[in-house]
């Protein structure tokens, strides 16, 4: 059973520091609270560390893990910078953006973090896990501290429910203020290849840059490149229907603002991810929502049309691989 450690004062920070670095000298993972979502995290330079997250979730090894870092500085040791990368580092770091870059010579993380490529996705998250990651002096691959392919967490609790028969820590920051997980961008001979959406859009990241975001073209057969690739991701275990206009007695429903769902008086559930329309609330709760409506015991979701634009699009990449098919999830 994982003990639970809050933050709420300094002194349960350093505790929670404390703990926390003695599970990750053992080679074992922590669940750890950050912007986006809560995370999985060990030492991303150790191999035992590693299999221990990929065993704890049960996710194949050819999806590589984010490595986070303390600030700019540390992931500087690590990784190779371009012009456009730092910029975007500089502008957005701390904070939900990931960069793929190619990994120094000898940089120490270890292939089973990277599922054996030349690069690295790297990001530096707000507050705690920073904080962590700087006393424990090493990088710390952390996915997000759930099941494989199954609904992100959002509270300490999530994680619990999931992995708490499995982990020692969880450190309790409260719920993630974001909500969704970080955007994954790469940049190619100058050009800036979006390889998943997420807590930060992509008109900001061309309005940082200049130059325009490219999306990958939708295909089963893509090679994988960073996390969240994977056809099927972030999966209740209901069957989920997107766009949904109208809803039956059997289906929970996931609505957005103030439309009307025909139907939805008689549904077995239903969750407004933001009754007055706005996305930073949608996504915030997005996980969350899909939990309770899991949970619900309807045998399908059902989720209304979420605009695609800005968070939006974050938003709809996970509705719409939480709905694929399942058998190549991650």
């Amino acid at each position: 059973m994982a003990r639970i450690i809050p933050i709420g004062t300094d002194t349960d920070k350093a505790e929670a520091i404390a703990a926390a670095s003695g599970v990750l000298l053992r080679q074992r993972p922590v669940a750890i609270p950050t912007e986006t979502v809560y995370g999985l995290a060990a030492d991303a330079t150790h191999p035992v560390a590693i299999t221990s997250i990929y065993e704890t979730k049960g996710r194949p090894r050819f999806n590589p893990l984010i490595c986070h870092m303390a600030d700019l500085e540390m992931a500087e040791r690590y990784a190779v910078f371009d012009p456009i990368s730092r910029k975007l580092a500089e502008a957005f770091w701390p904070g939900p953006l990931t960069l793929v870059l190619p990994l120094k010579d000898d940089a120490g993380i270890h292939p089973l973090a990277t599922a054996g490529l030349d690069t690295v996705g790297i990001r530096v998250p707000v507050g705690f896990t920073a904080d962590l990651i700087r006393s424990f002096g090493r990088p710390l691959a952390a996915p997000s501290a759930n099941s494989s392919g199954r609904i992100s967490p959002t509270t300490a609790q999530h994680v619990d429910a999931d992995l708490g028969e499995k982990i020692e820590v969880i450190v309790d920051g409260g719920p993630c203020p974001v909500g969704v997980e970080s955007t994954i961008v790469k940049v190619e001979d100058g050009e800036i290849r979006l390889l998943r959406p997420g807590g930060i859009d992509a008109e900001a990241i061309e309005a940082v840059t200049g130059k325009t975001v490219s999306r990958p073209k939708a295909s089963g057969t893509a090679a994988i490149e960073a996390p969240g690739m994977l056809a099927s991701h972030y999966a209740p275990n209901a069957s989920v229907r997107l766009n949904a206009t109208e809803v039956s007695s059997a289906e929970a429903l996931i609505a957005f603002g103030a439309g009307d769902i025909s139907g939805a008086s008689t549904a077995t559930a239903v969750f407004n991810l933001s009754p007055g329309g706005d996305l930073a609330e949608a996504a915030s709760n997005l996980f969350d929502y899909l939990k309770r409506a899991d949970a619900s015991g309807a045998a399908g979701i059902a989720v209304a049309p979420i605009p695609d634009e800005g968070l939006g699009e974050a938003i709809n990449d996970r509705l719409m691989r939480a709905a694929a098919p399942r058998g190549t999830e991650g």
